[in-house]
Order: structure tokens, then sequence, then C-alpha cells
């Protein structure tokens, strides 16, 4: 079974899902579902009841459950109970929830997109264009974001290959590339821009965006020559990634006499961002 997963978002409220390319299927994490349902505290308590009572009354629902790997909040994937697209809509009539109408529509839409992309990428990068615009950003920023995007994809697929952990090993060797370039943790770089959870890249000028595909490219480059095994090896070759693209931003600095890490963020100067 060909998968990717990924995080969606309902009422700003995490989802997480995964697509099986062959079957053309959606499968949601059902105790993500039932937190955005009922914003119920111990939604795993949630399933538990209800599943017990859809295999007493025999519900053919019950059948329908698949168990994948998903990320968890601390970066370890483990085995979840899903549903498909089809049996999760059935599962939702019985979770009395005010929520469950919109979320329906919510969840027919993301799965017809991805059903869609799938077929054509390019409807991707245009629905990512078009909120980035709505959003205010300059076609100029948007273009770098999303070739961004694609840097990132081919970063993420070598670090797959080397077996380093989605999530939290993922999370790690990204602050590496970031400490190593921007002279910053992630953390301290989103802190002095004021973002709490924004999405860093979406907060950077076109100027920082490059900087930081340098980076990432670089180190995806130099993985795929030096083939490092194990994290800390791993975490050599993002500090080199990072370190390339510092030499770029300090001969910059040098020249222009300014500071290339900058406070502006997209909240405060959405138009602005060059």
């Amino acid at each position: 079974m060909k998968k990717s997963n990924s995080v969606v978002l309902f009422n700003q409220k995490r989802v997480r899902r995964f697509y099986d390319e062959k079957k053309e299927t959606w499968y949601f994490s059902i105790i993500d579902v039932i937190e955005v349902l009922t914003d119920t505290t111990i939604p795993r308590r949630y399933w538990s009841d209800l599943k017990s009572k859809l295999k007493n009354e025999g519900s053919e629902v019950y059948e329908k459950i698949v168990q994948l790997k998903m990320t968890a909040p601390d970066g370890k994937k483990r085995e979840t109970d899903s549903f498909s697209t089809e049996d999760l809509l059935r599962v939702i009539q019985s979770i009395p929830s005010p929520k469950a109408e919109p979320f329906k529509l919510w969840l027919a839409k993301v799965g017809y997109e991805r059903i869609e992309e799938t077929a054509d990428p390019e409807l991707a990068f245009d629905r990512a264009m078009k909120t980035y615009l709505q959003k205010g950003y300059s076609k100029e920023w948007i273009n770098q974001r999303l070739k961004s995007i694609e840097v990132r994809k081919e970063l993420t697929n070598e670090w797959q290959e080397r077996e380093m952990k989605e999530g939290l090993e993922y999370a790690i060797l990204t602050d590496e590339i970031t400490r190593a370039w921007a002279g910053r943790s992630v953390r301290d770089y989103k802190k002095f821009k004021g973002l709490k959870k924004e999405n860093l890249r979406d907060n950077m000028t076109n100027l920082e965006l490059v900087l930081n595909m340098l980076a990432e490219v670089s180190t995806t480059e130099i993985s795929r020559k030096q083939k490092p095994k194990g994290l800390e090896e791993n975490k050599k070759v993002a500090r080199k990634g990072g370190f390339a693209a510092k030499k770029a931003r300090q001969e910059i600095e040098k020249q222009t006499g300014e500071s290339v890490i900058t406070a502006r963020n997209a909240k405060k100067f959405p138009k602005r961002l060059k």
C-alpha cells in the first residue's frame, strides 16, 4: 500500500490522515475526528466506548477499521484506528455533534482536492497560489515560497531514504540547518519574528526564503553524496548544508551592511514581503 501522510486543519484543530495512492483513498484518524467533533479532552476513551458499542451492535462499520501508523505529538509513529472517507461518514452518524454537517462537507472537500491533485499536480500549486494571494502576499514572494516547498520535499525524501523518522528527527535536523545558516534555532527564529503557531517559512522575506532553500538543497546534495547513517551523521550533514548558506548570508550582509535575518513577519506586513 503506497501511502503519504499529512495533517489538515478543521476549525484550527489537527486531523491526521493517510492517502493510499493505489486505491486513491484517504484514511483519517478517528481519535482526531472525535476530538474535533466533541471537544472532549479524552477522545481515546470516547472512541473506546463507541467502538465497543459498534461491535456489540454488530455494526458493519466496525469491520472497516484500519490500523495505520501515524505520527503522534511526540514525533513517534504509532498504530492508529482509521477509516476511509466513506466509512468515516458512517461513523460520524453515531457521534452527536453540531459540527457533524460542516465536518462532512469539509471531509468531502479535502478528499476531492487530493484526487484532483493526483491527476494534475499543478492544481496543488494553483490552490496554494490562490491562498497566498488572498492573504496579501506578492506574486514574487509566492513563487519563492512554492519553490521552497519543492526543495523541502526533496530534502524530506532524502531523509526518508536515510531512514530518519518523520516528526521528531525531521524537526531536529531542520533545527540543525536553521542554526547553521541563520544563527538561531527554529524556536528562537520564530520568537524573534513574534510568531507562535504560525509557519516560519510563511513569515520569511524573499531573501530569507532563498537562503533557507540554499541551506536545504545543499543538505540534500551533500546527503546524497555522503549517505549518512543514523541521526548523528545526518545532523553533521545538516550543519554542512546550513554552513553553505551561512557563507552566502554573511557575504550579503557584508555588502549591504544590513542583517538578512529580520523581525518582519507576514502578519504585520503581509503586502511588504519582498
